[in-house]
């Protein structure tokens, strides 16, 4: 059995199974090919031309039978394939995952490096805030992108905290990212390290309803990191009421909420908010000045 036809013969499976994508990958094919490859030990970027290459070589059975042994752990488990290998990429970038934090997926990610973010950023932008950090992806690439930043990593998990650590150390930028432990904004750690010049959040905002029905792979993650209340915008309500306050004139934020647009639009009517464009349309992510925030009505 070759390379592809063992990829070929594990998508199936997967397919045969009903298994839920969105991790990392989004069809059987691609997924089976990542714990494919993984498992052999291959190159993750390999081409799978089928005529040549990696794709045609051929796999012992004993290997063949690891592979299979790991698409079966798949689809029993239902978790995230990146739970599995304990590892996932987000713009090219390697981090560090376990059931800690949530697969690193947000589409702020694709915003830092193709500069869409850029036309409200200055030459006096220093200081960033990546609140709800996770594994710290975000943060990572936030300072990877912007070399004269300096990056503070906020969550309320102290086990997030410390994958975040594993993945800030990974990447050697102990002494550019700070990981602080936080409620929102509330910490005192976290506003002394105030004003902030942009703040990026990727926090949970799953409504009820849509928390009620997510399938095994997504409940396999921490609901802290999901789960924003009945319309999603628990953790939003709070953000928007306290982000003023800690945040630089001239300063913005970049809020990711999902498929909750229409909810969010609901619960801030009147805030004007600009909708960036991502891989996933226009509705995913939103950017809002701090003049904006400080202009808004007050909710009652």
């Amino acid at each position: 059995m070759t390379v592809l036809e063992l990829i070929e013969a594990s998508a199936q499976r997967l397919d045969d199974a009903q298994v839920v994508f969105g991790h990392g990958t989004n069809n059987a094919f691609d997924e089976a090919a990542w714990l494919t490859l993984w498992q052999l030990g291959l190159p993750l970027d390999s081409s799978l031309d089928g005529t040549s290459g990696v794709a045609a070589q051929a796999v012992p059975p004993e290997q063949a039978a690891k592979v299979t042994a790991l698409i079966a752990q798949r689809i029993t488990s239902r978790k995230p394939a990146a739970y599995l290998t304990g590892e996932a990429w987000l713009q090219g970038v390697a981090f560090h995952v376990d059931e800690r934090a949530i697969v690193p997926r947000s589409f702020i990610a694709e915003l830092l490096v193709n500069g869409a973010i850029d036309p409200w950023l200055t030459e006096s932008t220093r200081s960033v805030l990546d609140l709800c950090t996770g594994n710290g992806s975000l943060a990572v690439l936030a300072a990877l992108t912007y070399p004269d930043v300096v990056v503070t990593g906020s969550d309320l998990s102290s086990d997030a905290l410390a994958l975040a650590r594993i993945n800030v150390d990974k990447h050697g930028l102990q002494d550019r990212i700070t990981l602080l432990e936080s409620d929102s904004l509330r910490a005192p750690t976290l506003q002394a390290r105030s004003p902030f010049d942009l703040i990026l959040c990727n926090p949970p905002y799953v409504n009820a309803q849509s928390m009620a029905a997510l399938p095994a792979e997504y409940l396999a993650e921490p609901t802290l990191a999901l789960a924003g209340g009945r319309d999603g915008m628990d953790f939003v309500r709070t953000l928007v009421a306290e982000a003023p306050a800690v945040m630089a004139p001239g300063s913005v934020l970049v809020l990711e909420i999902g498929n909750e647009r229409l909810n969010f639009e609901a619960a801030f009517p009147h805030l004007e908010v600009v909708w960036l464009e991502t891989s996933a349309g226009e509705d995913q992510v939103l950017l809002v000045a701090r003049e904006a925030l400080l202009s808004a009505p007050k909710r009652r």
